[in-house]
């Protein structure tokens, strides 16, 4: 099913669905930094596991979390870092995030983050925002938009084709996504 609105995303997302995002161009490198991205509710502390099994990923592999940037600190530990939008950092977990966000939280207590603003990325920050005013959490899972072994999704073509051959049953698609 396409999803346009914001806020039907935040509804799926709480009834523990996966949501495929697609927007604008992808990203480069090996990160879903919110253009090619899977997102789930990180409150699910059976998250990582659920999200491994529609990915085909082994059972160990843990998620990042994309988390809007003006709350990041009152989840994680930034010691020197303003800010992580590529996700490239495992930072140490705070306790509110351990009992908020265990989807995301690794066996040692960290967890690889990204960091969004408005600016980096309209749509992405926008849902973000939409989950935390419906939840009071400011951040989901997100990973990338394949299955195991497999290319990133580059077209809409291989979008639909992931959906048809997983069990992702919605994909986004946010409104003026010209913008």
């Amino acid at each position: 099913m396409i999803l346009r609105n914001k806020k039907e995303v935040v509804d799926i997302l709480c009834q523990q669905k996966i949501v495929a995002m697609f927007q604008g161009h992808s990203e480069w490198g090996p990160r879903a930094l919110g253009n090619r991205s899977l997102l789930f509710d990180a409150r699910n502390p059976k998250a990582k596991d659920l999200v491994n099994v529609i990915k085909k990923r082994e059972w160990y592999r843990p998620f990042a979390g994309t988390i809007m940037l003006e709350h990041v600190t009152d989840y994680f530990h930034m010691y020197n870092l303003k800010e992580s939008p590529y996700m490239t950092f495992a930072v140490e977990a705070k306790e509110k995030a351990i009992k908020e966000v265990p989807g995301i939280i690794h066996i040692d207590n960290t967890c690889r983050i990204q960091t969004v603003t408005e600016y980096q990325n309209k749509h992405f920050y926008n849902l973000l925002k939409e989950f935390y005013i419906k939840t009071n959490i400011p951040m989901l899972l997100n990973t990338s938009f394949n299955l195991a072994g497999e290319t990133l999704v580059e077209t809409i073509d291989d979008a639909m084709d992931v959906l048809n051959r997983s069990d992702i049953e919605y994909l986004y698609l946010p409104e003026n996504n010209n913008e």
